[in-house]
């Protein structure tokens, strides 16, 4: 079967792929945004995680298949090989919840305290029901393999095979960043929020090679992979973290909060029997309920319907040099910084995010990790410094910025204030 992707061209589906996208499971990735509530801000950025994963699971295939054309017989890959990295691909996303990371990252840790939950561990749930509700007919070595696969880029997981460690890089690269994965999110994110995109993923795809079990890079192509996490990094900077999609964001999770003792939707993330249930429509749930139990949630829902939201004050990049031992900044030391004379401010006025944007490596450089090439003829794989490329590269890899929201407009000159007290009284300066 194939399918016509308006990034990619014909996507053609293997039969075991198939039988897992043709599941309700599966199928509810349409009803997932792929950027969560960045669609009101780009409004047409209302692509799902389906098609994503449609996405990831054709560049697996072209990945793992373009290697096997050119070290096929050196490096033993046979058709269990392809099918593994294609189908990890397929599920990588198998276990998002309710507007993707928003869910996982500001809801669950606000009503499940100290629960380690990520949605790369609910896609190996998830595929364990799907394959158990639907009887599929998948090898037990198949199954083990695909799931570790989903999970290769988290540190401390184990790999059950010592060889062929290079497969385990393709779709979520724990070495280096460098996946297929961020390559499909890339140009199809840039491509729905119509911002372009001037990295060519096809370039790495068809210069990669595999030397000592790793996967490598052309020594010429080091721009055009640095290209991939510069690209990355403003995709956070100007969509993802979006000062007013971070707004809404933070207006939605605390109405799925308040939702949540009525509709207990954190008892969904244990089961995926239930957990498959939830989807994007939870926000149309709450806003046309009549319940008097979901009032407040209602409102809240109803403010970002009309364009009422918590109101941006001010941000502040933390200094290079205070990166090291920065600690985030919360609502109460806003608060216990405010000017007497102003209106009095409570924790439950303001919303603080402390959003780090970085190369995918923290405050370390990227490029350290990944071995080059010189041609296909050498079998010598070497680091390069980047001040041997180019001086026009950042000196610093990381930026953390402190966004500072009041939740009542005539608060925002207090809360303001108090955030340029909190600089000077941290940092010595203000913006």
């Amino acid at each position: 079967k194939h399918v016509l992707d308006n990034v990619h061209g014909n996507i053609y589906l293997d039969p075991l792929s198939l039988k897992f996208v043709d599941t309700e499971q599966f199928q509810r990735l349409r009803d997932l945004k792929q950027l969560g509530f960045a669609y009101m801000v780009y409004p047409g950025a209302v692509h799902s995680r389906f098609e994503h994963s449609l996405g990831v699971y054709w560049l697996a295939g072209e990945a793992i298949n373009r290697l096997k054309t050119y070290q096929g017989l050196e490096l033993d890959i046979d058709n269990f090989d392809i099918e593994t990295v294609q189908l990890s691909g397929l599920l990588h996303d198998f276990g998002h919840g309710p507007f993707s990371h928003t869910f996982e990252r500001g809801f669950i840790p606000r009503v499940c305290n100290g629960l380690e939950w990520s949605h790369e561990e609910m896609s190996l749930k998830m595929m364990d029901y799907v394959v158990d509700e639907h009887n599929i007919d998948i090898l037990p070595e198949c199954h083990k393999k695909v799931k570790e696969m989903i999970v290769a880029s988290e540190r401390g997981k184990s790999k059950s095979s010592k060889e062929k460690l290079f497969l385990y890089d393709i779709v979520a690269n724990g070495r280096n960043g460098i996946d297929v994965d961020k390559f499909d999110y890339i140009v199809r994110d840039s491509r729905a929020c119509g911002i372009g995109c001037s990295f060519p993923f096809q370039r790495v795809l068809e210069t990669m090679r595999v030397i000592d079990d790793e996967l490598c890079y052309r020594a010429k192509e080091y721009l055009t992979v640095y290209k991939l996490f510069a690209t990355r990094a403003d995709l956070h900077r100007t969509v993802y973290m979006h000062a007013k999609v971070k707004a809404i964001e933070l207006m939605f999770v605390d109405a799925l909060t308040m939702a949540n003792d009525a509709l207990k939707i954190s008892s969904y993330v244990h089961d995926p029997a239930e957990y498959w249930k939830l989807d994007d429509t939870i926000l149309k749930t709450i806003e046309t309920s009549s319940s008097s139990d979901l009032k407040e949630s209602r409102d809240l829902v109803r403010r970002i319907r009309r364009r009422d939201l918590y109101q941006f004050c001010n941000e502040f990049a933390v200094p290079k040099d205070k990166l090291e031992h920065f600690k985030k900044i919360t609502a109460q030391d806003i608060v216990c910084s405010q000017n007497s004379s102003r209106p009095k401010l409570n924790v439950e006025d303001v919303v603080v995010s402390n959003v780090s944007i970085d190369l995918t490596n923290g405050r370390n450089n990227p490029l350290e990790s990944i071995s080059f090439f010189k041609d296909y003829d050498s079998n010598e794989k070497f680091k390069i410094k980047d001040d041997l490329v180019s001086h026009l590269l950042p000196a610093s890899y990381q930026d953390m910025i402190v966004r500072v929201y009041s939740k009542k407009p005539h608060l925002v000159e207090a809360v303001s204030e108090a955030f340029e007290n909190l600089q000077v009284k941290t940092y010595g300066m203000k913006t």
